[in-house]
């Protein structure tokens, strides 16, 4: 086993069996409340949850992100994953294709996705430290042509390769490999962060370096640290250790920053970071995101199969569609037009940094 591949396996029997749950840092979801309609004048039943988005139908703006990929045991939950979100018209990513451009033999674990999933959104997957470690366009192209992918993820985790004992800290020039991919790929580049957040700063970076969509991924939900925290701690790297406790809570809380991202640009912003309830999702959306992502809490069941999947995910959808049955909105555009009232921690942080949380609270349904 090559020392990629030993990671990823390691990160995910981490995620199954260790405590990574963010300790005292929350989303700030819970410091955010929808305002009930009493007369809501719409029927649950007639309720359209369906989105477009890069040239896609979704039948709900829901996706699984990309959460492995590149280890045995990863085919059985990428598999698990293709297969739900191919029946329920969602998508899907995979986690990072770096294993398998590496040694073509772990493709497989990746492929199956596509093989699952003929017609789902598939988003292909590649860190970003790899883009300034020379990977080309070539690189990239045999990333999405792996999964036949309809965009590609360009993940960043500086937080989790600090901590990382062998983590690649050389972000220098990111920026503008970025441009470069999103300027000469054939499909949407997104850009995405692994649980500390996007702040306004790097949201307009990323919109004016040419990418398709955000995904904002905050801090709340799995911490990055703390999964490098139980891999060091395993190994007796003790300065590791140290600095992932350190960090076991750094980030910006994912309604933070899907506000500083959503009131930075015009592009699209997926939402994700500790997203566990359908209530979570409606929240987000009604703050601007356009797809509402999760990765935590399909891991376990896509270990057991599709069917378990799917249940997780029809339940999400369901409770969407009862959250915005409540708040009078019959489609993913009127929810996006709901009064929402921000409060605490989320409400003092947003006007610190020169947003204005009361507008949303201020909103009127055209009814």
């Amino acid at each position: 086993m090559g020392p990629t591949e030993e990671r990823k396996s390691d990160h995910l029997r981490i995620c199954l069996e260790e405590e990574v749950k963010a300790r005292r840092i929350t989303t700030g979801f819970e410091e955010i409340f929808l305002v009930h309609r009493a007369l809501p004048e719409i029927n649950r039943d007639e309720i359209n949850l369906s989105t477009r988005l890069f040239n896609h139908e979704f039948s709900a703006p829901l996706i699984v992100e990309g959460i492995t990929g590149g280890t045995p045991k990863a085919l059985k939950v990428n598999a698990s994953i293709a297969e739900a979100v191919e029946r329920l018209g969602l998508g899907m990513g995979v986690g990072s294709q770096r294993a398998a451009l590496e040694d073509p033999t772990l493709e497989a674990t990746f492929t199956i996705a596509r093989e699952k999933a003929p017609n789902a959104f598939l988003i292909a997957n590649i860190g970003g430290p790899q883009l300034v470690r020379g990977y080309s366009l070539k690189d990239l192209r045999r990333a999405v042509e792996m999964i036949e992918a309809d965009a590609l993820a360009i993940h960043l985790n500086p937080l989790q390769e600090a901590v990382q004992p062998e983590g690649e800290t050389t972000y220098k020039g990111i920026l503008e490999s970025i441009g470069e991919v999103a300027k000469g790929l054939e499909v949407p580049v997104i850009v995405k962060e692994t649980g500390a957040g996007i702040a306004a700063e790097d949201a307009g970076m990323l919109e004016a370096a040419g990418v398709a969509g955000i995904d904002v991924s905050g801090a709340g939900g799995t911490s990055w640290a703390a999964v490098e925290y139980h891999r060091a701690k395993k190994r007796g790297n003790d300065s590791s250790q140290r600095l992932g406790e350190l960090l076991w809570d750094w980030g910006i809380p994912t309604a933070v920053s899907l506000v500083e991202t959503v009131q930075s640009v015009s592009i699209p912003v997926i939402a994700s970071g500790g997203i566990r309830s359908g209530n979570d999702a409606a929240k987000a959306i009604a703050l601007g995101a356009s797809l509402v992502g999760f990765a935590s809490p399909v891991l376990a069941p896509a270990l057991k199969g599709a069917d378990k999947v799917e249940r997780l995910l029809n339940n999400m959808i369901d409770q969407l569609r009862n959250i915005m049955f409540l708040v009078g909105a019959d489609s993913v555009k009127r929810l996006k037009e709901v009064p929402l009232v921000l409060t605490g921690r989320t409400a003092e942080w947003l006007r610190a940094r020169g947003f204005e949380p009361d507008l949303y609270a201020r909103r009127r349904l055209n009814r």
